[in-house]
């Protein structure tokens, strides 16, 4: 089985995306890889060795960050956030239709200046070189690279919106599936 072969059947993306999705995705897997072997050497060094990895704990909150904000394009490109349907029973589709297309713009609008807000503060950790304690990585790059997939995210839903908003078919999901 070839790669393309492979990427087109494990996923239903179309287009670029079906390329950016793998992408974020390797990139989520990876730091996740690479948290659960740093993790296990922590725990070996710490128990068995009484010499624990040093700067585990900063390492650990970069992985991390990597790991939520690298998906956070694809989720919401895929509309997979939580999503409370208490009302939806009680309105009508147009309604509804209506309320997640105010809420997409909010969210839209919102990541796209809150990424601002966060490129900023990296940009001055930078110039105040503020860096972690016991590995001294600079925080600012940490952060420009939260800000740059939450600007990567904004433009996802900002396509999401789009697309939801004029497709013809409204029991058809963005992915080409039915809901």
């Amino acid at each position: 089985m070839t790669f393309i072969s492979w990427l087109n059947t494990h996923y239903e993306d179309r287009g670029p995306m079906k390329a950016l999705a793998f992408f974020f995705e390797l990139v989520a897997a990876i730091a996740l890889f690479a948290l659960m072997v740093l993790t296990c050497i922590d725990v070996i060094g710490r128990y068995f060795l009484n010499h624990p990895v040093i700067g585990a704990s900063e390492l650990t909150k970069i992985g991390l960050a990597i790991v939520i904000f690298a998906v956070m394009p694809v989720v919401t490109w895929r509309g997979g956030h939580i999503a409370v349907d208490l009302i939806d029973n009680f309105l009508p589709k147009t309604v509804l239709r209506i309320f997640a297309f105010v809420s997409m713009l909010i969210i839209t609008t919102s990541l796209y200046f809150v990424s601002i807000r966060i490129w900023e503060l990296g940009a001055r950790m930078l110039r105040r070189n503020i860096t972690t304690d016991f590995l001294h990585i600079q925080s600012g790059h940490v952060l420009q690279c939260i800000a740059i997939f939450s600007w990567l995210t904004a433009i996802s839903a900002l396509v999401y919106l789009l697309l939801t908003t004029f497709r013809a078919n409204p029991q058809e999901s963005v992915l080409g599936a039915k809901e």
